[in-house]
């Protein structure tokens, strides 16, 4: 799995004009899953992130996770983390997981996230989103757990 994690102060989702999932401070995760993946990465992420210090603490250092400071979550499933750049001028997405393998690793991240205490709020799967958001610092942390598992 690969999660691009951005320290917010707002963040929303919208589909077709409607707000399906909307956050004050937290992350903002854009989630991509590939077809190796399984349940293994999708909690050893979903605990990575959740405990993840990077808000400030009193002497302004990195060091306070999401629960210290009250944060949210807004996870946005991504399947162009997985794209393919390197010939040609068009991506192509290989690597990136069928939709029936991805959706429920990343229920699983979502449940895993809640399970550990978070508010978690979430785009829609497979559907044309328009993400906002105010990254705040910016903090923007890439994961791929190829390298970490």
């Amino acid at each position: 799995m690969r999660a691009v994690v951005q320290r917010v102060s707002k963040a929303s989702v919208e589909v077709d004009g409607e707000v399906v999932g909307k956050i004050g401070h937290g992350f903002l995760v854009l989630l991509g899953v590939t077809h190796e993946d399984g349940p293994a990465e999708a909690q050893w992420l979903a605990a990575k992130i959740a405990t993840l210090r990077v808000f400030d603490d009193e002497a302004g250092k990195l060091n306070l996770a999401l629960a210290d400071v009250g944060g949210a979550v807004l996870v946005v499933s991504q399947f162009t983390l997985y794209g393919a750049a390197a010939k040609g001028r068009r991506p192509d997405f290989l690597q990136a997981a069928r939709p029936e393998h991805a959706e429920p690793l990343v229920e699983l991240f979502v449940k895993q996230l809640r399970g550990a205490g978070l508010p978690v709020e979430t785009g829609r799967f497979r559907a044309v989103m328009q993400v906002a958001l105010v990254n705040d610092g910016p903090v923007t942390l890439w994961f791929d757990t190829r390298d970490s598992l």
